[in-house]
């Protein structure tokens, strides 16, 4: 940043701004009239005029930090992932003769305006978001990790830029960013592999790269056992259980025992998390530990009211008392009183019948069914993006 803005030559100095502005705005639409009557030399720039819609955008699901809006702008113009890159580029270093030469600034300093533009676009930005609500991710507490929505928004801008179709854009957007989150893509060496995927791209094109990978890593083994061991865990904001709430909110799926009342809605309205083997229950009658009684294949969004209604009775109470509101119309729990309506809530909510009818003799069988019915439902999720 400090490169950039150094160099007013080639118009870093304005550029830096347009990063500082852009992030800030993002966060605080408020900030537009400060800018705008304080800074009447930026003002002027194409830089502000780009940026204006957001003086009344509050959209929080992709707010960029300054990093995040420089990697996407450089890794989706340069088709280069180390930043590290870009100083030598800005300086007009010729990484083949290690030379220095001012065509070469001038050239970085063009391209990295054009990617920023191509960043801060309304079009390109409330597409992007379209395309990421599209696959259910609706709200920011899907979304594990920064990495995997940056290397995302790269994906769309540089394919637009390669002048693919649009449906197609869509498609590979989505598919990749699911990808990402299931398999931790970005949780390691995040410039190495930003830099590898980008090149590939730009040389086989993404969708032989996209169907080459899923080969690689979304084989049977990895839907039938790796995501079953991956969703081992107490962590609710593990990737995976994250995207298998927006894989409900892609399917309009109720939450667990709603006769009308969606996921979606839950989400969106911070509605309850469900523990279906109710904790208390489990501290008190096993002893578990927290870790043990919060594991993800516990987990449901719930009512308030019927979470409450539940409190901490035994699986065994309340599963029959859901039998018989079938039976009677008497709903005690919920709304729902038709017993293939209850089926069809469990099924959508990833929940074993098999605990429903009886047959999990104990919370650890029935942590078993669950995760490998969430990794099922992940599994078809995956293949209707």
């Amino acid at each position: 940043m400090s490169k950039i803005a150094a160099n007013e030559e080639f118009g870093g100095n304005q550029m830096r701004k347009a990063i500082d502005y852009f992030c800030h705005l993002a966060v605080a639409p408020e900030f537009y009239g400060h800018i705008d009557g304080n800074d009447s030399e930026f003002s002027k720039t194409e830089y502000f005029s780009a940026m204006r819609w957001l003086r009344n955008e509050n959209d929080d699901l992709y707010d960029p930090s300054y990093n995040d809006m420089l990697r996407v702008a450089y890794t989706s113009q340069f088709s280069r992932g180390k930043l590290a890159d870009l100083v030598g580029l800005l300086s007009g270093r010729n990484f083949e003769t290690r030379k220095f030469e001012n065509e070469i600034a001038e050239k970085s300093f063009a391209d990295l305006r054009d990617g920023l533009l191509g960043f801060m676009n309304q079009t390109n930005f409330k597409r992007f978001l379209m395309i990421l609500k599209s696959a259910g991710f609706v709200d920011r507490s899907l979304i594990s990790g920064q990495a995997p929505l940056n290397f995302a928004y790269i994906l769309f801008l540089r394919l637009r830029k390669d002048g693919v179709a649009p449906e197609l854009i869509e498609k590979y957007v989505r598919k990749w960013f699911a990808l990402s989150l299931l398999t931790a893509r970005y949780s390691g060496s995040m410039e190495t592999r930003f830099d590898q995927d980008i090149r590939q791209i730009s040389e086989v094109g993404m969708g032989p790269y996209l169907e080459s990978n899923e080969k690689a890593v979304l084989s049977d083994a990895f839907w039938d056992v790796g995501l079953v061991q991956a969703l081992t865990t107490s962590n609710s904001k593990h990737p995976a259980f994250r995207t298998f709430l927006a894989s409900q909110v892609k399917s309009n799926a109720r939450g667990f025992l709603s006769k009308e009342i969606t996921v979606r809605s839950m989400l969106e309205h911070r509605g309850d998390v469900h523990h279906i083997y109710p904790k208390d229950y489990l501290k008190k009658t096993f002893g578990l530990t927290q870790s043990q009684y919060n594991q993800v294949g516990n987990l449901v969004y719930t009512q308030q009211e019927i979470n409450i209604a539940v409190g901490n009775a035994p699986p065994t109470e309340y599963l029959s008392d859901l039998r018989n509101q079938c039976s009677t119309g008497f709903a005690k729990y919920g709304g729902i009183v038709n017993y293939t309506d209850l089926e069809q809530n469990f099924s959508v909510n990833a929940v074993p019948l098999e605990l429903l009818t009886g047959e999990v003799s104990d919370y650890q069988e029935f942590l078993t069914y669950r995760r490998q019915q969430i990794a099922s439902t992940l599994k078809a999720y995956y293949a209707s993006l």
